[in-house]
Parts: C-alpha cells; sequence; structure tokens
C-alpha cells in the first residue's frame, strides 16, 4: 500500500513537472482542397476543415498561396463557407482584388452594393455563350468573382472554361488567321434593339461619347435618328501577363450571328440587314469570319467546359484571362452575385 502511494506521489510530481505546450494550428491546416471532378484541375475547390471560419480573415493571410493556385488552376471555388450576403460577398472580393470594377455600363444590372453586382440580365430560357469578361473592351477585368444567394430550381449552372486549353486545341490554321488579322467588333446602338449608346457610355452628351471612343481605341459613326455604330479592334489571343501562358481572349463567339440560337438569327435577318444587327465581328481588317470557323470554336468550348450545380454559399473565383465563363439556361429564381476587379487593358499586358 504504501509502495502504491509512492508510486502515485512520484507520478502526480512528473504530471506537475511537465510543462503545458499551445497547440498551434497553420493556416493551410484550416482548409482542404481537392479536385472537383477527378482528373480535371479546373477549379480547384476550397472547404473549410471547422465551422465558423471567416473566408476574409483568412484570405487576409493567405493572399500568395490563393494568388498561387489561381494562376495554376485558372479557378478556385470557395465552397462550406457560406457567404451569401452581398457585404460579406464584397469584403471578400476585397482581399482577393486591390480594387474592384464599379462601372460597368455594357449590361444592365442591379447594384446590390457600391462594388456588387447581379449578373447581366438575359431571358432564362437561353444559354450565354462562354466569353472572357469584356475582352471586346479596351479594359477588362483580370479577375471577376460570382456569388451564390439562391442557386436556380433547375439549370443556371456557371460553365468555365481553360481559354489556355482552347487555344491549344483550335486549329492551327484557323489560330493563325485569327492572331494575324484579330477581331473587329461592330455594334449598332439606338435601332430598336439592344442597349442604346446612353446607357452604355453612361451620358447624352455626343463629345463625351466621341472622346470616350477615341480614348478606348473605338472608331464611331453617327447615323440617323441619333443612332451610333461603333467597331473596335482588339487581339484574339494573348500572353498572361505573369505565367506567360497563351490564352483564346476574345468574344468572337459571343458576337458572331453563326454562334446564334436558329430562332433568334433567323428573327434578326427577317427584319435586318448583317450591318445593322446590334453585334456582328469580323476580322480586323473587316473581312467575314467563316461560319465554319466559328462552330469549330463552339465545338471546342463545349468539349472543354466544366460544368457544377451551384449550392448557397459557394463563391467562384476567375482569373479572366485563364478562364472563360458562361451561364445555363435556368427554371426558378436564380440569385447570384458577381464583382469584378484589377482592372488592366491590352496597353498594360503589352507593357
Amino acid at each position: 500500500m504504501k509502495n502504491l502511494e509512492s508510486k502515485n506521489s512520484s507520478l502526480r510530481q512528473q504530471l506537475r513537472s511537465i510543462k503545458r505546450k499551445a497547440l498551434s494550428v497553420t493556416q493551410e491546416e484550416l482548409i482542404l482542397t481537392r479536385e472537383l471532378q477527378t482528373g480535371n484541375s479546373l477549379p480547384l475547390v476550397v472547404e473549410p476543415t471547422a465551422e465558423q471560419i471567416d473566408l476574409a480573415d483568412w484570405t487576409e493571410g493567405n493572399r500568395k498561396f490563393i494568388e498561387t493556385k489561381l494562376l495554376k488552376h485558372g479557378a478556385i471555388l470557395f465552397r462550406g463557407f457560406n457567404i451569401s450576403a452581398a457585404p460579406a460577398f464584397e469584403r471578400f472580393a476585397l482581399t482577393i482584388c486591390s480594387k474592384l470594377f464599379n462601372e460597368n455600363g455594357e449590361h444592365p444590372r442591379e447594384t446590390l452594393r457600391a462594388n456588387v453586382y447581379t449578373p447581366v440580365f438575359y431571358p432564362a430560357d437561353r444559354q450565354l455563350l462562354w466569353h472572357n469578361e469584356n475582352s471586346f473592351n479596351h479594359r477588362w477585368p483580370m479577375k471577376i468573382l460570382f456569388g451564390c444567394r439562391q442557386p436556380a430550381q433547375q439549370g443556371g449552372e456557371t460553365p468555365i472554361v481553360d481559354s489556355r486549353k482552347v487555344f491549344e486545341l483550335i486549329n492551327p490554321k484557323i489560330r493563325d488567321r485569327f492572331i494575324e488579322k484579330k477581331v473587329m467588333y461592330l455594334r449598332n446602338y439606338g435601332d430598336g434593339l439592344g442597349l442604346n449608346w446612353e446607357t452604355v457610355f453612361r451620358t447624352k452628351n455626343r463629345s463625351e461619347v466621341e472622346a470616350a471612343c477615341t480614348k478606348a481605341g473605338i472608331d464611331f459613326e453617327w447615323k440617323d435618328g441619333n443612332r451610333l455604330r461603333t467597331r473596335a479592334v482588339r487581339p484574339a489571343v494573348i500572353k498572361h501577363p505573369k505565367t506567360g501562358e497563351m490564352s483564346w481572349f476574345n468574344q468572337a463567339q459571343h458576337w458572331h450571328p453563326a454562334c446564334l440560337d436558329p430562332q433568334t438569327r433567323k428573327s434578326l435577318y427577317s427584319s435586318l440587314q448583317e450591318e445593322n444587327l446590334p453585334r456582328n465581328c469580323y476580322y480586323g481588317d473587316g473581312t467575314s469570319i467563316e461560319d465554319s470557323f466559328m462552330e469549330e470554336i463552339c465545338q471546342i468550348y463545349q468539349q472543354l467546359e466544366v460544368c457544377f450545380p451551384w449550392e448557397q454559399g459557394d463563391v467562384l473565383v476567375l482569373d479572366n484571362v485563364l478562364t472563360a465563363h458562361g451561364r445555363n439556361p435556368f427554371v426558378g429564381k436564380r440569385q447570384l452575385l458577381v464583382a469584378m476587379g484589377d482592372l488592366t487593358s491590352f496597353e498594360d499586358i503589352r507593357d
């Protein structure tokens, strides 16, 4: 009995002599990463390992990690962090982007916060084809973010496509033609279809429109009836400023009539001549882009697209040069948040 008491006393003394050590958890241990689809690196999925992890706070200490992964994968899907309110989404977006883009007259949207929008309005029963955001413009965002407040009852996914792979898979004959000639985007304002020039340029002053066009490298002509026609020649392919990778970076499939659904195309051509379509595109020298070329390009996008159903609270971050996006038709109410940041231009890329 005495021996037992002696042993217990000795054990207690040993335990008292052991210093308590604080357990530390590294920032990367707070998240898990995985492929969304086996064998496909696009997008990288980032999920929390515990509840109540504040995504914006975590991002503040892990910007280099996120930037490295985004340049590698082109897209990151943050899932399980429950970012479904505009203020929280904007706060997170500001940790990803040095500055958010808060002026965009190109598309009718509802502004939810100073830097947060609803997606562009587009009929729910139509597919919005893959594109790199604002790649037809003089200036465009390096990053675009989407947040899911409420997924659609059916459909409404945001398909994404690796623009590097599009560049690689396009027939060299087609690719070289676009590289050499570039893309001319032609636009008609005020013909009763599409947005008017006052909305896009955010002014009713013609002189201000002309100044904006000149600054952005856009040719313009005023037509009868307060109508405007513009032409802008932009690259079809660019090199990513950080990775040096070649990317198929244009919106030809968004503008070319061959890519319209048959019903829309028939309706437009029944009432308008080709030069008066709301949007159209040509090679940079003004010659026509072959329908067969555009059909082949669309087939490559279709082949490469990655599609997944939205979950409430999801946040998707895209490198806008490396990854194109679209929108599938949907049924029911669909609520997404959109933010864009880190504006750059073709001149910045060349420099």
